[in-house]
């Protein structure tokens, strides 16, 4: 077996724990949840496996055969289709408005978040733009500027939703791709002191963003209220100590802790499992990023390395905040766990990126 196909299946097999450590902790974490929203226990486990992880597996299988260079073809229309949706979830007819948030789209029986499809399409475009800008990257004008005005585009309809959480993985995507593009450090220092302006200003807009950030300072200030759901996740990472209290034996998953399946499900894998199930779970998403990260470091071309880079990027940062928030270390975001929370869109779409990721291994070097 060659290198490339050595990385692919160990990228593969790690996919498959990972996959497989979420539907657990679903079934786990939701089932008092599920029964009382559903009736059903188990609900969310079955939901997830029928109609995320089963369909993506099937969909990454395809992907995965597929040329990445298609992807290059069509990244414009892809990203292009991506922000029309971001628009339609104002439409009355098309959004839906959910906690004081337009994130969902509906189409007929079907719904989906269009921001889980655009962090994939903007990967594909910024690596595509920036293969075709070679050396004019550097450049203020033709470099900065443009990269500078397809991200404010993306960050002004992520922001009017609100998903801030997710404005900071595109973000956190974008200048990745840009740096490893071939950016100057000048440009990427405007970009770092233009980002924290922006950062600071956002908290100022909306109290409740204010309020996070005053709770993340102090989780004593309003355990009842806004400090409500940090007090209960480090109660449950608390509570499950090196070995954790058993599979299945959480208490802050029986009403407690709000998003005991989407958001907040690292907490019960703390409290559950222990630092021991929280290791190997960080462990395998390291893995993951080591792996996709000498997937990019052998890549055929430029456009190629620039998308793994992009898809790791994607995966590694937005369960660093994920994990970091629920532990308290930054203020709350409100993103999922890649791969293990509950939700079909996002486990589809992560899985498309894999499958483009294992197919750029494939064309690697040996």
């Amino acid at each position: 077996m060659n290198k490339s196909n050595s990385t692919s299946a160990k990228l593969l097999y790690t996919l498959f724990a990972l996959l497989f450590f979420g539907l657990i902790m679903i079934a786990s974490a939701g089932i008092s949840y599920s029964h009382t929203r559903f009736g059903d226990p188990y609900y969310f486990f079955k939901h997830q496996f029928l109609f995320g992880v089963v369909p993506g597996l099937l969909i990454l299988y395809v992907i995965q055969r597929i040329d990445y260079n298609f992807w290059k073809k069509i990244s414009f229309p892809f990203f292009i289709t991506s922000l029309i949706f971001l628009v339609l979830v104002f439409v009355p007819t098309f959004g839906s408005r959910i906690y004081g948030a337009s994130r969902w789209l509906k189409l007929g029986s079907f719904s989906f978040q269009p921001s889980e499809m655009l962090k994939l399409s903007i990967i594909l475009y910024l690596a595509a733009w920036l293969e075709s800008r070679a050396e004019k990257v550097k450049d203020f004008y033709e470099g900065l500027m443009p990269f500078a005005a397809v991200v404010g585009l993306v960050s002004f309809l992520l922001i009017k939703q609100p998903d801030i959480g997710t404005l900071g993985i595109i973000i956190a995507i974008s200048i990745a791709i840009f740096f490893v593009s071939g950016a100057t450090l000048s440009h990427m220092g405007v970009i770092g002191v233009s980002g924290v302006a922006a950062l600071a200003i956002l908290v100022k807009m909306e109290s409740y963003r204010m309020s996070r950030f005053l709770v993340f300072l102090h989780p004593e200030l309003d355990p009842r209220g806004v400090g409500y759901q940090i007090n209960q996740a480090l109660l449950a990472i608390g509570s499950g100590g090196f070995w954790g209290v058993g599979l299945g034996h959480s208490l802050q998953k029986f009403n407690y802790l709000p998003e005991p399946v989407g958001d907040s499900i690292f907490a019960i894998i703390g409290e559950e499992l222990g630092f021991i199930g929280c290791i190997v779970l960080v462990a395998l998403f390291v893995y993951v990023a080591v792996l996709g990260l000498r997937i990019a470091k052998n890549a055929p071309d430029r456009f190629s390395k620039l998308t793994a880079v992009g898809i790791v990027t994607w995966i590694i940062f937005q369960a660093f905040v994920n994990i970091a928030a629920i532990s308290g270390i930054m203020p709350l975001t409100g993103v999922p766990l890649p791969f293990i929370s509950y939700g079909g869109t996002s486990i589809i779409f992560l899985l498309v990126g894999m499958g483009i990721l294992l197919n750029i291994a494939k064309h690697s070097e040996v």
